[in-house]
């Protein structure tokens, strides 16, 4: 018997809807495991960083006699794939957490509360502790802490006429880097991030803290449109018109093959300039004054690891997160790659093996002057508003003041519509 093309249509609409429902009845499921086996979802992406991680993983295994399963997320789409896990509720056992998010997590109630886990947070470096609590219970544990310096060419400050003596102020920075600045033989003085996503934020608040400006008040109340984070973004303006603006990643690339003069970057431009050009005549130093009375301030990155609180593997999962955020474990991964930065437990940040290195130095005294994000459920909203309007300043759509002045019009908006 022939089918005529509407039923041959209908039946197998038929069965991709059965097909559909069979899939989404298998959302939200969470695969059965051994009892001896947890999921830890983690940054570590790269070849060495992998390698370094799984020499612990392996050593935590054994010990424990369990297994542990790893699956590699990227800074880029990782947040979006944990709220679609957290969603579902496929998520991770242990999962690995960027200091700016973790507010955004425990104030959802889908991370476990350590606050009573026999974890000694006295332990942790002080500024590496308040990103880890929410309404002063804990809700991640402070692994790996690194910040930003100044990165800066010898070689062209020598063609420039300049000493090889590292300029010391913002206004000293603006000099020299107008100096160098030669973009019609592709000599910038400057690397200026542009419209560069969760970048451009880290670039541009240092510059306010160091000038005693903020971003959200005690009360978590917008005040970016002071007067102080004005007079900061115009120093971030007159950096960016003496050089090149451009993402963190070719900013990154054109000082490893000796095009800008300054930047600031992260331990990982030492690593890629050791690979791709080691002969380069570079140091690093503190990032700059704004006066000489002042520190200049410094963007605190921050590892930190959690429990998924439906995680049914509660206390296999909470001796791996003591034994990856134990000091000696810690400094294991740090010593093997650059930039796994300094462990947050405060009796191995110093330790001399990371210390033995002059770059590596620098970063750690940076980091005695250097500050997290404001520890808010809504910051990565917040982060978004700051830098497209201070992507607008940068393109000469709005002045700085404008530009911070509608960024507080709209953060304000945004955090009433709760």
């Amino acid at each position: 018997m022939l089918f005529s093309t509407n039923k041959i249509c209908n039946y197998y609409m038929k069965k991709l809807f059965l097909l559909f429902v069979l899939i989404i009845s298998g959302c939200g499921k969470t695969e059965n495991r051994p009892e001896n086996t947890i999921t830890f979802w983690h940054f570590w992406s790269e070849p060495n960083q992998k390698q370094a991680l799984f020499e612990l993983i392996e050593k935590f295994e054994k010990e424990n006699q369990c297994k542990v399963e790893l699956t590699e997320l990227s800074w880029n789409d990782g947040k979006t794939k944990l709220i679609t896990a957290f969603s579902s509720n496929t998520q991770p056992d242990v999962i690995e957490l960027g200091s700016d998010w973790i507010a955004q997590f425990s104030s959802t109630n889908v991370l476990l509360d350590l606050t009573n886990d026999s974890i000694d947070f006295d332990n942790f470096l002080d500024y590496a502790v308040p990103p880890a609590m929410w309404r002063n219970k804990y809700y991640a544990v402070p692994w790996i802490v690194d910040t930003r310096v100044l990165f800066y060419n010898k070689k062209l400050m020598e063609d420039a006429g300049l000493s090889n003596t590292p300029p010391t102020t913002y206004s000293q920075l603006i000099e020299y880097a107008n100096i160098i600045n030669q973009p019609d033989k592709t000599i910038y003085g400057f690397g200026t991030n542009g419209q560069d996503p969760h970048r451009l934020y880290k670039k541009v608040l240092p510059i306010m803290w160091s000038n005693g400006g903020d971003i959200l008040d005690a009360v978590g109340s917008p005040k970016i449109n002071s007067i102080n984070n004005s007079d900061a973004l115009n120093i971030y303006l007159q950096l960016s018109r003496c050089g090149i603006i451009e993402t963190q990643r070719q900013l990154d690339s054109y000082f490893a093959q000796g095009k800008i003069g300054f930047v600031f970057s992260g331990a990982w431009l030492l690593e890629k300039i050791k690979n791709e050009n080691p002969n380069l005549n570079f140091s690093v130093a503190l990032v700059p004054k704004i006066s000489e009375q002042k520190n200049g301030i410094s963007f605190l990155g921050a590892q930190y690891l959690a429990i998924g609180k439906k995680s049914a593997k509660k206390d296999l999962a909470l001796k791996l997160i003591k034994f990856l955020t134990d000091g000696e474990n810690a400094l294991t991964l740090a010593k093997k790659f650059p930039e796994a930065g300094f462990p947050a437990d405060k009796n191995y940040s110093n330790a001399p093996e990371l210390l033995s290195n002059e770059h590596k130095k620098i970063f750690s005294e940076q980091l005695k002057h250097a500050k997290a994000t404001p520890v808010h459920p809504r910051w990565l909203d917040i982060e978004h508003r700051i830098e497209h309007r201070i992507t607008s300043a940068l393109y000469g759509e709005m002045d700085a003041y404008s530009a911070l002045n509608t960024a507080q019009i709209e953060i304000l908006q945004l955090l009433n519509s709760r």
